[in-house]
């Protein structure tokens, strides 16, 4: 089950979503594959991953195995990203089957209950890899106003891919992200999306949390860092409701 985690916007929690909604159903027994499909590698430096030889650049250069660029961290198997994935991203520019080189590498990964793979903040070919290679799209969102835009975006560009290169694409649901339950706005815009908008809501809800910023820097998911932080219980909601869904 592959699954990308989707919003070209920053800020929206989505590589702390996609480590603690992993780790979260790795303890629940399921095994895990991250893919870091940011060239900033933003869940790769999460995870405490600064020091590796073999990435996922290198990957979709076709110099290494997939499997040669896996790093374990807290039970799970992580793809880590560097800077020079921008670089591959060009070289991909006028490549034949551009959309098409993740989607080719993962065939031959079969292990997996799980496969998450965090993409950049922009709808870029990486993205389109990402997409294309996925069976669902789950999208981290901050309950404001200016995300409504965006979701248009997103809306606009996953019809896109589902009419030319992946038909099986679909939305697994919409994640409301940092959402204070005291301010009015959010839950306006949650009813707004909820009633105007073709995708399922979820309704575990993501709240603020301070041990899920410092949690980065220890190298952690804030679920290993901080067990019984409200994230941490945030995200094992959010597993096991998706666990019924699948």
């Amino acid at each position: 089950m592959t699954i990308s985690v989707v919003n070209q916007k920053g800020g929206t929690g989505k590589t702390t979503s996609t480590i603690n909604l992993a780790k979260a159903l790795e303890q629940k027994g399921k095994k895990i594959l991250l893919i870091d499909m940011d060239p900033q590698g933003s869940l790769s430096y999460s995870l405490g991953i600064v020091d590796f030889e073999k990435s996922i650049a290198d990957a979709l250069y076709g110099e290494v195995d997939l499997l040669e660029t896996i790093v374990e961290r807290e039970g799970m198997d992580v793809i880590p990203s560097s800077i020079s994935l921008a670089d591959v991203e060009l070289s991909l520019v006028d490549a034949e089957n551009r959309e098409h080189r993740l989607k080719y590498l993962l065939d031959q990964v079969k292990d997996y209950d799980f496969i998450f793979i965090d993409c950049p903040p922009s709808l870029s070919l990486l993205t389109v890899n990402a997409l294309t290679a996925s069976r669902y799209v789950l999208i981290p969102m901050l309950m404001e106003v200016l995300s409504l835009q965006g979701l248009d975006l997103i809306s606009e560009t996953l019809q896109k891919i589902k009419q030319t290169l992946n038909d099986d694409l679909s939305v697994l649901g919409i994640l409301p992200v940092m959402v204070d339950k005291r301010r009015k706005l959010s839950s306006e815009v949650y009813e707004h999306i909820n009633a105007n908008y073709d995708f399922r809501m979820f309704e575990s809800q993501i709240r603020p949390n301070v041990r899920a910023s410092e949690a980065p820097s220890f190298g952690q998911s804030v679920i290993s860092y901080a067990p019984t932080s409200n994230s941490a219980s945030d995200y094992l909601d959010l597993s096991e409701e998706i666990l019924k869904l699948l």
